[in-house]
């Protein structure tokens, strides 16, 4: 059964100052379209889905939709009315024709219910992010359109709002397209995943079914990818000795074969540059402290606002312990991070520290980055190196662990996606070595592949670690305790995040304030058992000591000269001389490759120190 067309895209580009977004991109969606939009930061998804909303044109390439299409757009970072009541900023958005009829006064009215404002009359610009979130989502579903666009619309949720997505996706919107970094979210709401990503030849990859199906398909089409790259390699190789031979440019076989060869050998280096991508390089330093007990708090209370955050609690941090903090938005994750940070102090009881314990954390506001300075200022404040790890890093190489081109050095931190600049944030914390680390929302922003090597560093660090985020996946993976805060002051232990969800009973208490405090009884906080301690640090021998302290100035100097390698290829003076083509054509191939050694050797010393 064919579906009806809601919106094609033929050949749409795209160009951010002198960087392409994306290029000659189509496709279509239609009606019952669940569709998922991943890809890397800096792919250019928002803008995409700001193509897609009408709110920007595209560079090239047409746009075009359905006569008389509904559409809703709700973006990542959205402006609600602060001078209108929950009530009427809902209301207004409804399209001035329709504000009238009894069939919008009632769905108006059952948006608010289902989004859980119990006091509408409330004005919206005391609400929180999280209940902000909620109502720009509302106000996207207020004129019931056809095609709904949202951009991350997890951010500044809790795990009960991203659950109540879910819920309203699923029973009110026929057909949408949500861009997401929440795994678990995709899994949940995409029937169709879409990853825009300059890997493949056609910037764009398509998967029909849900977000596992994608990553099958994704694998698959990446293997058969590859295979094809080394086809296309050994191809180039038999035509680079067939050159070497000194072939005569006279007859018209020999003449069609050498343009052959030449296009060959620009379709690998296509190839080659597409695929040659990488993930960021995240390592948090262990300071190497031995001590049983990093941070111990006996009986802690507090109170914000009136609104108690936790009353008697009882924690006793060791080294490998990683909790994952929990709770409705409103209940005092952050405040129980800055408490335990010593940012603030207490109402009762005490919090007991290692000596010299050294605390290093994360604030989801990140704070620190100042818009106006430069990427290298930003990563390399005092000079253009960093040590790390007791070991001097030139801030061109530095920028690359975490996925910034040289070019970029220069630009703007107020220039950067929200990706790069947390990015930037989890650089300077690597620098710090700690006992002890405090990250609150450190997902917000980053991309899959780069959450996932956060996994793994979190989940190897030896030292303690105290983590709030909305991602379930991440704390499904990392954390050996979960302390879930019920905003009432009471705050329970759970082993896992399954066994938490399992408690909730699905669902859980829901919030009837508006105001992101939830019902429920109130818990006394147990001390979990003491967990394992972290993996033992591998060191490195003597000799390897001496090859990675020389690792940075041979990558260095390996990278200048396959820079110098490929101007050569490319001067158009030698594209008529098959043999000196041949001869310049070795040479980058075996400076890429030395390149490629080099930091493959990298790779494997830092894993073995870690």
């Amino acid at each position: 059964m064919s579906r009806a067309l809601l919106l094609s895209c033929e050949g749409l580009g795209k160009t951010y100052g002198t960087q392409p977004l994306f290029c000659d991109l189509s496709f279509a969606l239609y009606e019952g379209d669940r569709v998922g939009l991943v890809g890397p930061n800096g792919s250019g998804k928002t803008t995409l889905l700001r193509i897609l909303a009408g709110v920007d044109a595209p560079d090239a390439g047409t746009r075009s939709q359905r006569r008389f299409l509904r559409l809703g757009y709700v973006p990542q970072d959205p402006v609600v009315p602060a001078d209108r009541s929950i009530e009427a900023a809902l209301a207004d958005a409804v399209p001035p024709e329709r504000r009238e009829t009894v069939e919008t006064s009632s769905r108006v009215a059952a948006l608010l219910g289902r989004a859980g404002f119990a006091d509408p009359s409330r004005p919206a610009a005391a609400l929180s992010a999280g209940w902000r979130k909620r109502l720009a989502i509302a106000r996207g579903l207020a004129a019931a359109p056809d095609l709904l666009l949202l951009d991350e619309p997890t951010n500044h949720l809790d795990v009960e709002g991203i659950l109540w997505l879910e819920g309203l996706l699923r029973d009110e919107v026929a057909s949408y397209v949500v861009v997401s970094h929440d795994r678990y979210f995709l899994e949940h709401v995409a029937s169709r995943m879409l990853e825009l990503n300059r890997v493949y030849p056609d910037g764009l990859f398509e998967a029909e079914g849900r977000y596992t199906d994608y990553l099958v398909r994704r694998d698959e089409a990446l293997r058969g990818q590859a295979a094809y790259r080394e086809t296309l390699a050994n191809k180039v190789r038999r035509e680079v000795e067939w050159l070497r031979r000194g072939p005569k440019a006279r007859t018209r076989k020999s003449r069609a074969r050498i343009k052959a060869a030449g296009q060959l050998i620009e379709e690998l280096e296509a190839m080659r540059a597409r695929t040659t991508g990488g993930v960021a390089g995240i390592g948090f330093t262990a300071s190497g402290r031995q001590s049983k007990q990093l941070l111990v708090t006996r009986d802690l209370s507090k109170t914000v606002g009136g609104r108690p955050v936790c009353a008697g609690l009882s924690l006793a941090l060791t080294p490998g312990m990683r909790v994952g903090v929990v709770g409705p938005s409103g209940s005092g994750k952050s405040t129980l991070l800055n408490l335990l940070a010593g940012r603030i102090q207490p109402d009762a009881g005490e919090i007991e520290r290692a000596d010299g314990v050294r605390v290093v954390q994360f604030d989801q506001e990140r704070e620190g980055l100042d818009p106006a300075v430069s990427l290298r200022r930003a990563l390399a404040p005092d000079a253009d190196a960093v040590v790390y790890r007791d070991r001097s890093v030139h801030v061109v190489s530095w920028a690359k662990r975490f996925l910034f081109r040289p070019e970029q050095l220069e630009t703007a931190v107020g220039r950067l996606s929200g990706g790069e600049r947390a990015r930037i944030l989890i650089a300077r914390l690597m620098l710090q070595p700690a006992d002890v680390l405090i990250l609150d929302e450190p997902t917000n922003d980053l991309d899959i592949p780069t959450l996932e090597v956060l996994e793994e560093t979190l989940a190897e660090f030896p030292g303690g670690l105290v983590l709030v985020t909305r991602d379930r996946y991440l704390l499904e993976r990392v954390a050996t305790v979960v302390l879930a805060l019920d905003g009432a002051g009471g705050a329970t232990f759970y082993a896992d995040y399954a066994q938490w969800e399992a408690a909730r009973g699905g669902n859980g208490p829901r919030d009837t304030t508006g105001e992101g405090a939830p019902a429920g009884p109130t818990a006394r906080a147990e001390t979990p058992a003491r967990p394992p301690v972290g993996p033992d640090v591998r060191r490195l021998t003597y000799l390897e000591k001496k090859e990675w302290e020389q690792m940075e100035p041979a990558i260095l100097d390996a990278e200048a000269a396959l820079a110098v390698a490929r101007r050569a290829v490319d001067d158009p003076a030698v594209a008529a001389n098959p043999v000196v083509l041949q001869e310049r054509w070795a040479a980058l191939q075996e400076a890429q490759a030395a390149v490629d050694r080099l930091y493959e050797r990298w790779a494997q010393l830092d894993r073995k120190q870690r």
